[in-house]
């Protein structure tokens, strides 16, 4: 099966309803096939929503929703187990998550306590109710949606613990004045606009077997640590980027290299992928608030840092 095809395939069924956002649609593309989390975060308007439902048609999975509120529970999130009066016993009522692709929309105005309901769910793929533990498909993705924190009140920030969970940080950005136009065409027509399935479950499942067969030279790695590194020793950090984002980078880089059908990650790959992966790792000291953002040191670091220009890769390096 070709990535490339796939994603082919995935930019222009998508296309239907999000114009003009196809380096966006490629880093989706790349988290769904390596397993990874993503947070959606622009200013209102964007289309954070329609992108993910979009997605979940797309991949032809079960679809949940929470629109998180201040109001909203943790059990509102994971489920319950209900008392029964006929049957005098506690059926478990599982919650939204027991589903393919949760849609987890305005993740930030829930409380630290309801956020944390997610640590367990987005890291090993299970929710633990009352002492009984739920397996969740192995197709599990979380599409959280936050509009910046800064531009709005009642909102949590989400704690740090939580965003380590998420692969990717992606902005969706404002249409240009052409894709812009071709957006005010499209929804003059009011017939709804249907997004067929891209691929099957089992076709996922093989595209992630042929990421895991990507292989890593020694000298790409040590780049990543390198630029791990920077970020933990960095003067305007607090709290650099942690081992799982280490492996995240690694993860997101063969996720970039199955894409450009190549069966090896190259140092380019990881010097792409790197600022969705790492800026929302990072938390910046009150001297880095000052004068930069997360996305502006990573890219300073990036700029710093020697690119391997010779790396051959073996078959025995992974």
């Amino acid at each position: 099966m070709s990535a490339v095809k796939k994603l082919a395939q995935f930019k222009e069924e998508i296309g239907k309803v999000i114009i003009g956002q196809d380096k966006v649609l490629e880093l989706v593309f790349i988290s769904l096939i390596q397993e990874g989390h993503i947070l959606f975060d622009s200013v209102p308007g964007t289309g954070k929503t329609v992108l993910s439902k979009a997605v979940a048609a797309a991949v032809d999975g079960e679809f949940s929703r929470i629109q998180f509120t201040p109001d909203v529970l943790p059990t509102d999130i994971t489920g319950m187990n209900m008392y029964n009066p006929k049957t005098q016993s506690f059926n478990l009522r599982m919650g939204p998550v027991k589903t393919n692709i949760l849609l987890a929309d305005e993740i930030n105005r829930a409380t630290p306590r309801t956020q944390s309901a997610l640590l367990e769910v987005m890291e090993e793929r299970q929710v633990t109710i009352d002492g009984e533990r739920v397996e969740l498909d192995n197709l599990f993705i979380v599409l959280a949606t936050q509009n910046p924190i800064e531009s709005r009140q009642g909102t949590f920030e989400l704690p740090e613990a939580q965003m380590d969970r998420f692969l990717m940080k992606i902005s969706l950005s404002y249409p240009g004045r052409s894709e812009e136009l071709k957006m005010l065409d499209m929804h003059r027509n009011k017939n709804k606009i249907e997004i067929n399935p891209v691929f099957t479950q089992e076709e996922i499942m093989t595209l992630r077997k042929q990421a895991s067969e990507i292989r890593i030279n020694d000298t790409v790695k040590e780049y990543i640590i390198d630029l791990v590194g920077k970020t933990r020793n960095h003067k305007f950090t607090e709290l650099g980027v942690s081992p799982r984002g280490s492996l995240g980078l690694i993860r997101a880089a063969m996720g970039v290299a199955l894409i450009n059908n190549r069966d090896y990650v190259t140092p380019e790959d990881v010097k792409y992928i790197a600022p969705y992966v790492l800026a929302h790792r990072i938390v910046l000291n009150i001297e880095g608030m000052t004068l930069t953002t997360g996305e502006a040191l990573i890219q300073d670091i990036l700029n710093e840092t020697a690119v391997p220009v010779e790396f051959g890769v073996s078959r025995d390096e992974v």
